[in-house]
């Protein structure tokens, strides 16, 4: 039996089938890929592994298929979402710490789990930069708040760069909430007792008024909503959701006047349609044929689905965040890309060098018409029977441009990435500025984790089946292009605010990014992407088919460039973003950006589709 073609074979299908086992699901699907890793549905995503098979690659594969496959074992997401906070900072830190619970169940057992679990806690230490982080302030708390949890439940020191963010947070949390964490070692096996003392941690720490309402405060009343005489109460499972059990009892209760009723995502569609409409009686609704069809959320495929977009956004950075914030944030930015600025500088001057080459002025002599050239008139007054000599100035290849940047503001995209994705756009803005190019920078991600509103719409209306786009969307504004690069600057620094980096809904932002640049009066219009994966919102691909998200890219994408008169580049970072875009460069480390940046934007001027032969508009040159 020969060997096998690729030597890391064996290993990927043995870690795949331990996988499996630990999660204990072999239906579970795992395979491996550049993109981020992640879960999905039943599908398992993990970092791949090159035929070199280094012990990193190795260890963080390990790592990361042991942390998933104990999160798919030992985590119910219904009952995740009962205790789930509603504010951003809460949110975090419940998500943390439930992280830490899932891998401590494993890592108290098996002391060879908790190895690959530390040296994927130590490489996203690394990769975020946890060891050089000195001010508590730019320590993550919810990090810190799991390593503690972590640390409390399996007795291991943890990974360098982990240990100094929570060294440096250690202090107030034993403070705050040192009480709460006494009863830890009792819940950690039970979800429900883990996630009333997470909420309990988050109160302690400050943060409970984004706790929300009490998720066991109606046990407490079991006679508050009675049901009807001819219906029969539904048994609710102790982790039920509370607000799913009574819709889904509610819609099941009588078959015929379900039928008459119309879908609750085409009455959330009305609801967008129609802010004003009254949805008090449904059968109404359903008798307004006058009423229009809402119309499609998207151009490139009307079949494209979204539960609501009630909860979306799109705001300006500076109404993110205030002014102190903004200039504290700013100034973490530029100490932290100080080295690099010199060589993006460089990048920035070159590309200015090749564009203002081809905006110098240029022009054509010795013509019978045009400007007086005065140049040649000493000829005149020499010999007065010459004839006058005028010139006329030649059309430049350069038109009016209008650039915008579309920069990818995930999760997967925090520390370093992000950095330099942001310093990268603010010295290209800067530059092109200078050469009377107008530049606008933009950023998608989502307003929460886990689905935010939206998904709590879709839960309260009864979980109906498909619901398409299931978050809430949040499309920020860095810099339009109509404003100066001076008055933008302060404004990119909201990319290092903690706990904006979310989700990335791609093909949604890249529509958005497209129609803003549709509406401008430029001559020539150009959209750069800066993305590091492909798009992944949890809450939409846990209730849709896998590839929703990624087919409504592919959708756009192809929209754009077969139908539009944008020109469309896209710019990945570790990831292989060729396979959708058909101008794409893909670099595989973060410090190329600012050279592909520079080389793709120059080949485009370079390359400007329109050039084409310079008429003489009536001129005639003397013969």
């Amino acid at each position: 039996m020969g060997k096998p073609d690729n030597p890391a074979d064996p290993f990927k299908k043995a870690l795949a089938e331990a996988t499996k086992a630990l999660a204990g699901d072999r239906e579970l699907q795992v395979g491996y890929s550049v993109d981020p890793p992640g879960v999905s549905n039943q599908a398992m995503r993990l970092p791949q592994i090159t035929r070199r098979m280094t012990r990193e690659e190795v260890l963080l594969a390990r790592g990361t298929a042991d942390a998933y496959a104990l999160r798919h074992r030992f985590h119910d997401d219904a009952t995740h979402r009962r205790y789930a906070p509603r504010g951003e900072t809460a949110s975090a830190l419940f998500e943390a710490m439930e992280t830490a619970r899932c891998e401590a169940i494993g890592a108290r057992a098996m002391p060879g789990t908790a190895g690959n679990i530390e040296a994927k806690i130590a490489e996203e230490a690394r990769r975020l930069g946890y060891a050089e982080i000195t001010d508590p302030e730019r320590a993550p708390l919810a990090a810190a708040a799991g390593y503690l949890v972590r640390q409390m439940a399996t007795g291991r020191p943890l990974p360098k760069g982990a240990d100094n963010v929570l060294g440096l947070w250690r202090d107030h949390l034993e403070r705050a909430a040192g009480t709460s964490l006494e009863d830890l070692g009792a819940s950690l096996d039970d979800q429900r007792a883990f996630a009333r003392l997470a909420r309990q941690v988050i109160e302690h720490l400050g943060y409970g008024e984004q706790l929300g309402e009490d998720p066991d405060a109606d046990e407490a009343e079991p006679e508050e909503a009675e049901p009807e005489a001819d219906e029969q109460p539904e048994e609710a499972g102790d982790e039920g959701d509370d607000q799913s059990d009574r819709g889904e009892s509610d819609q099941g209760a009588d078959d015929a006047a379900s039928d008459a009723r119309p879908d609750p995502a085409e009455m959330q569609a009305m609801v967008d349609a129609d802010p004003d409409a009254d949805l008090g009686d449904e059968v109404e609704i359903e008798d307004t044929e006058a009423a229009p069809p809402p119309a499609p959320h998207s151009d490139a495929d009307p079949e494209y689905k979204v539960y609501t977009t009630r909860h979306d956004e799109e705001i300006r950075a500076e109404d993110l965040a205030d002014t102190l914030e903004l200039e504290r944030l700013r100034g973490y930015l530029d100490q932290q890309l100080e080295p690099l600025r010199g060589a993006v500088s460089r990048l920035a001057n070159r590309l200015q060098r090749r564009l203002q080459a081809k905006q110098n002025r240029a022009w054509e002599f010795d013509l019978e018409e045009g400007t007086l050239d005065a140049g040649r008139l000493a000829r005149v007054v020499a010999n007065p029977m010459t004839p006058l000599s005028f010139k006329v100035e030649r059309d430049t290849d350069f038109r009016d441009t209008v650039v915008t940047l579309l920069i990818d503001n995930s999760g997967s995209m925090r520390g370093r990435p992000i950095s330099i994705a942001a310093i990268c756009a603010d010295v290209m803005a800067r530059t092109l500025e200078r050469c009377q190019v107008k530049v606008e920078i933009l950023g998608f991600t989502t307003r929460a984790w886990k689905g935010g509103q939206a998904r709590e719409t879709w839960l309260a209306d009864g979980r109906p089946p498909r619901p398409g786009r299931l978050n809430d969307l949040r499309h920020i504004v860095y810099k339009s292009a109509d404003a100066p690069w001076r008055r933008a600057r302060i404004s990119l620094g909201l990319m290092m605010k903690e706990g904006l980096l979310k989700e990335n809904i791609d093909g949604e932002a890249l529509e958005w990014a497209h129609r803003r640049l549709r509406g401008r009066t430029e001559a020539r219009r150009i959209l750069m992407v800066i993305s590091d994966g492909a798009p992944v919102d949890d809450s939409t691909l846990s209730v849709n088919p896998a590839n929703f998200l990624e087919k409504h890219l592919r959708d756009v994408i192809a929209m754009i460039e077969r139908r539009s008169p944008v020109e469309l580049i896209a710019i990945g970072i570790g990831h292989d973003v060729t396979r959708y875009y058909s101008r794409a460069v893909t670099i595989t480390d973060v410090e190329q950006l600012a050279g592909a940046m520079t080389e793709q934007l120059a080949a485009l001027f370079d390359n400007d589709p329109a050039r084409g032969a310079r008429g003489e508009h009536g001129r005639r040159r003397r013969g």
